[in-house]
């Protein structure tokens, strides 16, 4: 969970991977599960040749197709019950120390934020701020991997807030970089 790289194409999840990333999220907004498993597939093979999970975001059923390893929810996704009864690491997003609680006794793992805005996610709730974190991450039975607006100027900070790891979108291809400041910070 130390650095979670979030992915839409192939590419990006190859330099990733070859940075260190930890673990690949596989994540095609607004398209019909036959494209996410369809373009999910040389993803989904690199990963396994490198040995890091792969998830899936939002469907539980495009992760099965895919043979991943995870499936990461939102708070509005339905999947949990049927993840688990198919054993799959299942991540549940949160913005708030209830709602970490809440995912923290069925999650293997709460994604926690977004911390800082973000251009990835425009329909993102607002920031929860390195204090926000730190009070998800006390909440939280589960490892906390800190989302939202994450790179390698602040990823340290995420990481002494009390988050396992960080998880990017935009700084996927810095993945390098990322780790040696998660690896100060620890």
């Amino acid at each position: 969970m130390k650095l979670h790289v979030i992915v839409d194409e192939l590419e990006t999840a190859r330099i990733a991977i070859e940075g260190g990333a930890t673990v690949v999220q596989w994540r095609l907004k607004d398209v019909p599960r036959v494209d996410v498993v369809e373009r999910g597939r040389a993803t989904r093979s690199l990963c396994a040749r490198y040995g890091v999970p792969f998830v899936v975001n939002d469907d539980v059923d495009a992760a099965l197709m895919l043979g991943a390893d995870g499936v990461h929810l939102g708070r509005d996704d339905e999947g949990a019950e049927k993840a688990k009864e198919h054993g799959l690491m299942l991540g549940l997003s949160a913005s708030t120390p209830a709602e970490a609680q809440a995912a923290g006794g069925r999650a293997d793992y709460v994604g926690a934020g977004p911390v800082s805005a973000t251009p990835s996610k425009p329909d993102a709730d607002p920031p929860i701020g390195l204090a926000g974190l730190r009070e998800i991450c006390a909440a939280s039975a589960a490892p906390v991997v800190a989302v939202g607006g994450i790179d390698p100027s602040n990823a340290a900070d995420c990481i002494r807030a009390g988050a396992a790891g960080v998880a990017v979108i935009r700084a996927a291809r810095h993945a390098r970089a990322l780790l040696h400041a998660i690896d100060e910070a620890l």
